[in-house]
């Protein structure tokens, strides 16, 4: 069964892990595009707080105290925005926590702890979702954050990658038994680089030093942008930032080699100057109500993200400078040759892209009318 989401003025979102970092940036931008929200973190105070301000400012906001790696308590939140919204559309798992140590020093109920939140909550959301959503005829969005370290893994953040790595491994199985049921549900993976958060200054940490999380760092806007995206458009995976793709891409292509620049390289990156945190919230929730961290900014746009967002204006952008480099070749005898293939190479990607995105397509044809007449003729 197609999925068709609703835009974000007509939905209520249920994000977990909304008292700090990417799930407060998601909740602010989401309910003031109309959404109504609810909250869910340990933090009842601090969802208070936030909740207070959200509806102040003229939102609808509903904070819900609870633990994700709690059955129990997951079924309370689902609970508690059915009987306050009677029932929610999108479901955003977003609640982690992190850990940095030597696996071979890290005690064994700690990384149980980080599999219990960052795994077993994705689990617990993503169920609890199903059960509300499959018997909807509009259906509605599954969004779980995973990590670049769902597709790569890095000293010093072991247990935290090993949990991501299986948030993945859960996300796509969970999106193919979807599928096969024919449930109008979409599961989207958002997969993250480094993003300035407080995630390290909330983090447990066994090193030396303060941590941080390594270069380059986006702000939390960037993927909170992404996750509204999937919330209205059905997307298999988004990774927010090319930092953390090129990591990816040098794991799958080089592993030898980036297992030894990762190994040389991440631990120093991964520390900071300046005092260690005095807490963490692996056991209990920690200082919460901030969206970055004061350790260090991050970019706060990224192209490679937003051309994931809108691949038929960027294909169609791409195939307006191929179509230039054939007129610049056809000026010269190599021509003969390069036009032909470019143009048997280029036919399907354009009768992709106008399919996917036909209205996209028409305004670039319309903004760029010579191009586009070029391109035509060159595919014919």
């Amino acid at each position: 069964m197609p999925v068709k989401l609703k835009p974000l003025s007509e939905q209520v979102i249920v994000i977990t892990g909304a008292s700090s970092g990417i799930g407060l940036a998601t909740a602010r931008r989401a309910a003031k595009a109309g959404a109504a929200v609810v909250l869910a973190a340990r933090n009842e105070g601090a969802l208070k707080t936030i909740a207070e301000e959200i509806n102040t400012a003229g939102g609808r906001a509903h904070a819900v105290a609870g633990d994700v790696g709690d059955p129990a308590q997951v079924e309370a939140i689902a609970r508690a925005a059915i009987a306050r919204f009677g029932g929610f559309d999108t479901w955003i798992n977003d609640a982690g926590v992190g850990l940095y140590g030597d696996l071979q020093t890290v005690p064994l109920e700690d990384h149980e702890r980080v599999f219990r939140t960052n795994y077993f909550g994705v689990v617990n959301g993503s169920l609890e979702a199903v059960k509300h959503l499959k018997g909807r005829r509009s259906g509605g969005a599954i969004i779980n954050l995973g990590s670049v370290l769902s597709d790569v893994s890095v000293p010093m953040m072991g247990a935290y990658s090993a949990s991501k790595h299986a948030v993945k491994g859960f996300t796509d199985a969970l999106r193919m038994e979807l599928a096969r049921a024919k449930a109008p549900i979409s599961v989207t993976l958002i997969k993250p680089s480094s993003i300035s958060t407080p995630f390290a200054d909330h983090a447990r940490n066994y090193m030396d030093k303060a941590p941080r999380v390594p270069p380059p760092v986006y702000a939390p806007e960037v993927v909170a942008d992404a996750i509204l995206h999937a919330a209205q458009n059905p997307i298999r995976h988004v990774t927010v930032g090319s930092g953390g793709r090129q990591m990816v891409l040098l794991g799958g292509g080089v592993p030898r080699l980036a297992d030894r620049l990762f190994a040389l390289a991440i631990p120093k990156l991964s520390t900071r100057k300046g005092d260690k945190p005095a807490g963490d919230n692996l056991y209990a929730a920690g200082k919460d109500g901030h969206v970055r961290t004061d350790a260090h900014g991050g970019r706060r746009f990224s192209v490679y993200t937003r051309a994931q967002q809108h691949p038929g204006v960027t294909v169609g952008v791409g195939l307006l400078a191929l179509v230039a480099a054939a007129a610049y070749l056809g000026r010269g005898p190599i021509s003969r040759n390069a036009r032909p293939i470019a143009a048997r190479l280029a036919r399907p990607m354009v009768a992709r892209a106008a399919l996917r995105r036909p209205m996209a397509a028409a305004r670039l044809a319309i903004r760029h009318p010579r191009e586009a007449l070029g391109l035509a003729r060159a595919l014919r």
